[in-house]
This record gives C-alpha cells, structure tokens and sequence, in this order.
C-alpha cells in the first residue's frame, strides 16, 4: 500500500485566529489528503526544524489576515531564509496569496502595499505564453476564475520567476521558480467559493475599502471557480512521485 502524503502547511497567524482551522481544513480539501496528513507549522514562531521539512513530501503556504511581507521583522527576515532554502533544495512547494508574495521577496523580487491593485473576490485571470506551456498551469485554458484577497502586490518579479497568469488589474499573478517543483499563486486555489466568504467576513472592513460594498452583499459578488479548484490536487500528481 502506497504510503499516504505528509504535508508540511506552513502558516502566518496569530493564537485564536479562526482562520487558522479553517485554513488546514480548506488545504486538505484542496489536496484530496485527510486533515492528519498536514502539519501545520506558523512561521511567526520560527522556521520549522530540518526533520519535520525532511518529513514531508510537500510543503504549503497560505495566506495571513494580519501581516504583511513588506514589513520588517525578525521573524520575517527567518521565513525568507527558509523559503530561499525550500528553492535551494528544490522542495515541491505550492504558496498562494502570503506566500506567493514571502516567495517574491525572499527571492530578490519586490512587493508593495497599492489598495488601488487590491482585488477581493472572484477575478478572472488569463495565462501567458509560458502558462500555456506550463506542465501544472496548461491544463486551466487561457481564461479562468481564481479566488482573491489581497492588499499587496508583487511589482517585480525575481530573477528566476517564470510569469504564468495576470489580472486585469495586477499582472504578476502566479509564477513557476524557474524549473524547480515550486509554483505560486496571489489567489486561492485552496478556497471554494464559500470558503473565500467566511474567511473575508472575518475583516468586514476589508471588503467595503477593497469592493466598495456592505459585508452581507459581498457573497453576492462572488462566483465558484471550479477551473482552479483542482489545481494543488494536480501539483502533487506532478511535484510529488
């Protein structure tokens, strides 16, 4: 019998945050794996030892309600050094939205906070040219719907970064890591539709600055994107042998 996956959930949150369950929850759905086949580890602690990295078969990053990769903190500057070592060791990796940005910047790239790029809600993407040819990202079609909630943008991508998809609105969307097994994501491929919904109400004041209407119209803004909902399932089919 094939051993079943270990994943290593890296997280960026804050004791008692809701968001922290519902996070590995939507994860272990989004990867077809039990909820016990993820560790969560959160950053803000400190960068995981060397034998739970070794353990799993895969890593994930997800997104953070309260901090931004802009900011500069001890416990920042750590997370960088771990994610340099994930690409350095060439660790299957899959990040969205907080993580997609870590990524950029511990990589040389550079992101800013720009409320006018923010995007909160269901948002059509397309793919570029190298999207299209993207053993992982191919298989979306040239448009498609992703999941977003996000404040800060990667403006400049690192050196290595290969452009997958943009935004009307923000052009770097996802990116591969040159050739390595690590792909990042600015929306949420771990969240459905309903999901998106609980999480952003946890921050009603988000929405009303970022969509410009009231916390109990938000859901009716948002669509389900099913074209991106399989998308880690198929990273661990390719990533992972």
């Amino acid at each position: 019998m094939k051993t079943p996956l270990r994943l290593l959930l890296l997280q960026i949150r804050n004791p008692g945050d809701p968001m922290r369950d519902q996070e590995i929850g939507c994860f272990a759905t989004a990867a077809g794996v039990d909820r016990d086949q993820i560790m969560p580890w959160d950053l803000i602690a400190g960068p995981p030892d060397s034998g739970l990295l070794q353990q799993s078969d895969a890593v994930l990053i997800g997104g953070s309600g309260d901090y931004s990769v802009t900011r500069e903190e001890e416990w920042l500057e750590a997370s960088f050094e771990l994610l340099r070592r994930l690409v350095d060791e060439s660790k299957p990796t899959f990040a969205s939205c907080w993580g997609f940005q870590a990524m950029a910047r511990a990589l040389g790239g550079t992101v800013v906070t720009d409320l006018s790029r923010a995007e909160v809600g269901t948002h059509r993407l397309t793919l570029t040219e190298c999207g299209n040819s993207d053993e992982l990202f191919g298989t979306l079609g040239s448009d498609f719907r992703g999941q977003m909630g996000h404040e800060d943008c990667v403006t400049v991508l690192p050196a290595e970064a290969v452009l997958l998809a943009s935004s009307s609105l923000v052009k770097n969307q996802a990116y591969r890591v040159g050739d390595r097994p690590i792909w990042c994501t600015q929306f949420h491929p771990e969240l459905k539709r309903e999901a998106l919904l609980t999480r952003v109400l946890q921050y009603p004041s988000y929405i009303e600055k970022i969509a410009g209407v009231p916390p109990e119209r938000f859901g009716e803004m948002l669509e389900d994107a099913p074209e991106t909902e399989g998308l880690i399932k198929r990273f661990l089919r390719i990533a992972v042998s």
